[in-house]
């Protein structure tokens, strides 16, 4: 009789480890699933309402977007990634428009803009004398994410969240890039 209520109480401890076995496997495969979905970036021009209403969540780093693709837009291009717990996430829409519209954005975004650079990428800024962080050209038609001299980047604004020793370790960015021989804007906004 002994025997068989051991036997009994293994199967159960068995049984019961094997549950939780599964449970936790499952939760981690879930996971690791929502991890690559995290990581990858968005290029769907369709997706830009959901994205700039629903999925950025600091909407004033992005009020300078156009609330909805403009009907004169051509090449229009998209990039976004909600980046992950420890990941930077980014937004960055690129449009082609009448020239006459470009010059009249790039007056206004330089009237508005704290810092200006010519070309080259966050990277490039950041390390410039009283430099700050940009972004990289996502909606690039190449793999080079680094801006032609061709664009002027406009930081509308920066906030460094990062600690006394170790600067723009956290923070966030956004302003456009015009290139005016184009006729390209980009809009973009930066959260690390």
């Amino acid at each position: 009789m002994k025997l068989s209520y051991i036997v009994k109480i293994a199967t159960i401890i068995l049984f019961s480890l094997s549950s939780i076995g599964v449970v936790t496997g499952s939760f981690l495969i879930k996971k690791s699933v929502n991890l690559t979905k995290e990581n990858q970036i968005v290029t769907d021009t369709s997706r830009y309402q959901e994205i700039r209403n629903r999925l950025w969540f600091d909407k004033h780093k992005i009020k300078h977007f156009p609330s909805e693709i403009p009907g004169n837009a051509k090449s229009v291009s998209l990039a976004y990634s909600p980046g992950s717990a420890q990941g930077s996430s980014f937004f960055q829409i690129r449009l082609k428009q009448p020239p006459e519209q470009i010059q009249e954005l790039v007056l206004h975004y330089r009237n508005i803009s704290q810092r200006q650079y010519r070309g080259g990428d966050t990277n490039d800024h950041t390390n410039l004398p009283n430099g700050v962080p940009t972004t990289f050209f996502y909606t690039s038609n190449s793999d080079v994410e680094s801006f032609p001299p061709t664009y002027e980047i406009l930081v509308l604004n920066t906030q460094n969240k990062g600690t006394s020793g170790f600067k723009w370790n956290h923070g966030d960015s956004y302003g456009v890039a015009i290139d005016i021989s184009a006729s390209e804007i980009v809009y973009w906004a930066e959260k690390w």
